[in-house]
């Protein structure tokens, strides 16, 4: 595990965390939050800002980052993988989703 990489998770029911700068496939991270932590591989690489998994999130589960929901799962994400708009579909703004009655 390389401690060298840093990583924030503000919240203990958050589902990702966020990468603080850039982290190549194949480290290993730790993520810790209060009462919580976690040893991740990760299994692609992580740009500065970007999210990844430090838990299983199944698909249509809720994806939730500084303790709010930001979107659901399009697909199962494994702890490590990357999480953008490739596996994660937004909930916040979005009208194209808004009923009209």
């Amino acid at each position: 595990m390389n401690s060298a990489f840093r990583t924030v998770m503000m919240k203990p029911q958050d589902k990702v965390a966020v990468a603080l700068m850039s982290i190549p496939a194949g480290s290993y991270v730790q993520v810790s939050c209060q009462s919580k932590s976690f040893c991740i591989e990760i299994k692609q690489d992580i740009e500065f800002g970007h999210k990844f998994a430090v838990e299983s999130i199944s698909q249509g589960e809720d994806i939730i980052k500084y303790g709010e929901v930001i979107g659901s799962a399009t697909v199962n994400i494994k702890p490590g993988e990357h999480v953008h708009v490739h596996n994660l579909e937004g909930k916040r703004g979005r009208g194209d989703k808004v009923e009209f009655k």
